[in-house]
């Protein structure tokens, strides 16, 4: 499955603007207006590299993101964030440490997406009548695993990652989907027999059996469609529909509104001008800057660990408010955006990001569509 890749990278073009993600800094060199140079740039920042043949982006190697870990209360997030995401942890223990291998598919926010990400036990998180399990490291560079995916979609190949990672993902921008559309086919190839060996065993105790995987030496292959886990408790068939109705939402209003170019320099300039709250979430695509801000107390609480136990119930409680209270926010600011352009819509005013009036009617016609389908 190996694929030739045109990679945008801009090391060596951004070494004047090292800029921290999250920092007043970034949103200084993220322009109004983009070149290709500054497109790549913003992109990098944001975590991840363009695929130009696929027409994916994909977290980079380095990314940001692997400082901060892993526990399975970001999957308990992802939904109050807009991410309706199928999960499945894996978990083994192998060189004397508890180890996650974990898959996810479905939608995130503009983009369906898939990831395979492997994390190494670092210490237990306790927050009283709220969690009570491991946080995990994300696996360091002399535990990178090769691994390789074709994500699907109805049949239908969506694209293949592959490469020796610690975090193996695709995401498609602009593309709607339900998680349980969506299918991947996995190799993984484990670090020895032993690794290998334990891997299998945590994968017929997460619930599959021995005629859903194979085995060849080192490497494991399996299809995820339906999870064998419990999913987070905060997915619930109510809850998934209300958020999936404004992800679907604004995928629409994206291909609306960049239906008319190919590259995505372009794209991202009619974005700017028509609709940059969407710009704002595609810098946030996937697991990005906003998912992990409210889980930077967990890593100051691997820094500082005995501070944390001696202050464990003051902290567990600003971990909950700052996941889900920002959380329910950001996802109630947006239905809210929603519905009050669809009632401009309806009412026949224009809606500020889509002044022309083509655009409007035909955006007129897809919101009522909308509204009638979440009503039935």
């Amino acid at each position: 499955m190996s694929i030739k890749v045109k990679e945008y990278r801009v090391r060596d073009i951004i070494s004047k603007h090292q800029v921290t993600p999250g920092s007043n800094e970034q949103s200084k060199v993220l322009p109004q207006v983009m070149n290709n140079d500054e497109l790549t740039k913003a992109v990098e920042i944001a975590g991840y590299s363009y695929d130009t043949t696929q027409d994916i982006f994909y977290s980079a190697m380095d990314a940001w993101q692997r400082k901060f870990g892993y526990c399975h209360l970001y999957d308990e997030a992802a939904a109050v964030m807009g991410m309706i995401v199928d999960c499945e942890p894996v978990y083994f223990q192998y060189g004397g440490k508890k180890w996650l291998i974990e898959f996810w598919k479905g939608q995130y926010d503009l983009v369906t997406g898939c990831e395979v990400g492997v994390y190494i036990e670092a210490f237990n998180l306790k927050i009283p009548g709220v969690f009570n399990g491991t946080f995990y490291d994300c696996a360091g560079d002399d535990d990178l695993l090769q691994i390789s995916y074709c994500c699907k979609k109805k049949g239908r190949i969506l694209f293949t990652r592959e490469g020796k990672h610690w975090w193996l993902t695709g995401f498609k921008l602009g593309e709607f989907s339900e998680p349980s559309e969506l299918m991947m086919d996995i190799s993984i190839t484990l670090k020895d027999k032993i690794m290998c060996k334990a891997f299998v065993a945590g994968l017929k105790k997460t619930g599959y059996s021995d005629k859903e995987f194979f085995v060849n030496g080192n490497t494991v292959r399996l299809i995820f469609h339906r999870p064998r886990t419990p999913q987070p408790i905060t997915r619930t068939r109510s809850t998934d529909r209300l958020i999936q109705t404004k992800n679907e939402y604004l995928c629409n209003l994206y291909q609306e509104i960049t239906g008319a170019y190919d590259d995505m320099q372009d794209k991202m300039k009619a974005i700017e001008e028509k609709a940059p709250e969407i710009y704002d979430l595609i810098m946030n695509m996937g697991k990005g800057e906003k998912f992990y801000t409210q889980h930077r107390t967990i890593v100051h609480l691997n820094k500082a660990k005995q501070l944390y136990e001696s202050h464990e119930t003051v902290l567990g409680v600003m971990i909950v408010i700052g996941v889900f209270g920002t959380g329910l926010f950001i996802s109630a600011q947006l239905l809210s955006k929603i519905s009050e352009d669809s009632k401009k819509i309806r009412e026949g005013h224009p809606c500020p990001e889509l002044k022309d009036t083509h655009e409007r009617k035909k955006i007129k016609g897809r919101v009522r569509a909308s509204c009638y389908e979440s009503r039935e």
